[in-house]
């Protein structure tokens, strides 16, 4: 089972509709993935604001920015 990750985004953000849109194949794979608005606390905003979309692995917290796609995304959680 892959490990569960969260998606920093926000509302609005284009790029991270792609990455959704990239993520969700995995998604219907068994693939969990909680979306995390950065702009609900100013601690991910700080943090996430110019770097967004960001996917990061609960287990771990290991983080995969983007630009990423389904293959990338595959070999991040294999790590």
């Amino acid at each position: 089972m892959p490990p569960e990750c969260q998606l920093f985004g926000t509302l609005g953000c284009h790029l991270c509709e792609i990455a959704e849109a990239e993520l969700l194949p995995l998604v219907e794979y068994g693939l969990l993935v909680e979306l995390m608005d950065i702009s609900e606390s100013e601690a991910m905003f700080e943090t996430y604001s110019l770097r967004i979309p960001v996917l990061r692995r609960v287990d771990t917290g290991a983080e995969l920015d983007w630009p990423f796609n389904a293959d990338q995304v595959v070999a991040f959680l294999q790590v």
